[in-house]
């Protein structure tokens, strides 16, 4: 398979489902799964934000069979094989992959809000966590307001997240949102803490980042894209140097797309997924939930392209100017996302609150549809430990 290749509108959502693993059969499974995806995605987009799941458990839940919650926390932080770290924002990673955001950890180092308040309890700080083991910033004093990214906040916290940015600290564990901190070297093996840069050309580092990308979703196109987004200048006309690199290197596949205008590019290991599309391949549909931060959905304009579905996260959009709800996530039946769902975890009364189902125009509410979204519905509801769902659909 060479050269240009041209798909169907049909043939290219196939491909980008079964490389997401949303399609046929499950291809993760267990604790395994879950590092065989992340390794494929790259990163999966962490948000602390638990409605019905965090981001990042609704992602894998779609695709790993016998996802829990205790195996991500544990793959996390008792075995130490995942990270929270940053990538496409803050992420969990491969914890193998520590060598390859050096550049990340060295930029915070000269420079950052508050940067010298921060300095200046950095040492007393180690000195602490010496004493006491792993911390939060309540468990530290420093309660002096200082500057900080997303609002001002207390010298604690900003000097903890920096000595995090830098490498210094990495996340020990979490108790729910908050996290405890500990030094690196108590977590990460030598070996990785000093690793040498994989790609000390700048240039080489984007081309990795950027089929890293790709890898995360599927099929990308080379335009402005929040697929891209904390690959820092990546300009147009570096990105399209990129591209054409990794066209002549043979580490990307280019693709036509039957109706849309730009270029498709996926990575030239997925040669065997597109043989499967073109040969027509029998799929069995499945019908689940996607995470509002899924990798595939990273670029939405072309998830209007691909499946005509216009999606938009509308939790930081003001109420009254909601179209939907404040947590709403698409809900997938086979090739097709045939609709939206708002759901909300009563907790104490171990209910899942099922608020709204909106179907996409045309969809034909069948009953073999009903029945899938039904298992559905019920399987975010078990993942949750709800033994009800306020509504006739399970």
């Amino acid at each position: 398979m060479t050269g240009s290749i041209t798909l169907t509108n049909e043939q290219a959502r196939r491909f980008m489902l079964l490389k997401q693993g949303l399609i046929g059969g499950y291809k993760f499974s267990g604790k395994q799964g879950i590092i065989d995806f992340v390794r494929q995605a790259g990163c999966i987009q962490f948000d602390p934000i638990d409605v019905c799941g965090k981001n990042a458990e609704l992602v894998l839940l779609s695709r790993v069979k016998g996802f829990t919650k205790q195996l991500l926390y544990s793959l996390l932080y008792e075995d130490r094989m995942l990270l929270d770290y940053f990538d496409k924002n803050l992420a969990i990673i491969e914890t193998a992959d520590w060598p390859y955001f050096r550049r990340y950890r060295e930029a915070h180092k000269t420079g950052g809000r508050s940067f010298g308040e921060v300095n200046a309890v950095c040492g007393e700080i180690k000195n602490i966590i010496r004493q006491k083991g792993p911390v939060s910033s309540a468990d530290i004093g420093f309660s002096d307001t200082v500057k900080w990214y997303w609002s001002d906040t207390k010298l604690s916290r900003a000097a903890l997240e920096t000595m995090y940015f830098r490498g210094d600290l990495v996340v020990h564990h979490k108790k729910r949102t908050v996290k405890y901190y500990d030094p690196t070297e108590n977590c990460i093996a030598y070996e990785l803490l000093n690793a040498p840069e994989p790609y000390p050309d700048e240039l080489e580092y984007k081309k990795w980042r950027v089929l890293r990308r790709i890898g995360g979703v599927g099929l990308l196109w080379n335009k402005s894209s929040d697929a891209w987004l904390n690959i820092k200048e990546l300009k147009s006309a570096e990105r399209n140097e990129v591209f054409r690199q990794l066209i002549e290197e043979e580490k990307i596949l280019e693709i036509t797309v039957e109706g849309i205008k730009e270029k498709l590019f996926c990575l030239s290991t997925d040669r065997s997924l597109l043989e499967v599309v073109l040969q027509g391949t029998e799929l069995k549909a499945r019908c689940e939930l996607i995470a509002p931060l899924d990798n595939m959905l990273w670029d939405r304009r072309l998830i209007k392209a691909l499946f005509d579905f216009d999606y938009k996260w509308e939790i930081y959009t003001p109420e009254v100017q909601r179209k939907y709800g404040y947590y709403v996530l698409p809900l997938l039946y086979g090739e097709h996302f045939i609709g939206r769902v708002e759901a909300i975890c009563d907790r104490k009364a171990k209910t899942l609150v099922l608020k709204n189902i909106w179907y996409e125009k045309g969809v034909k509410q069948t009953k073999k549809l009903k029945n899938a979204i039904n298992d559905c519905i019920c399987s975010l509801a078990a993942f949750n430990e709800c033994k009800y769902v306020s509504h006739n659909i399970c």
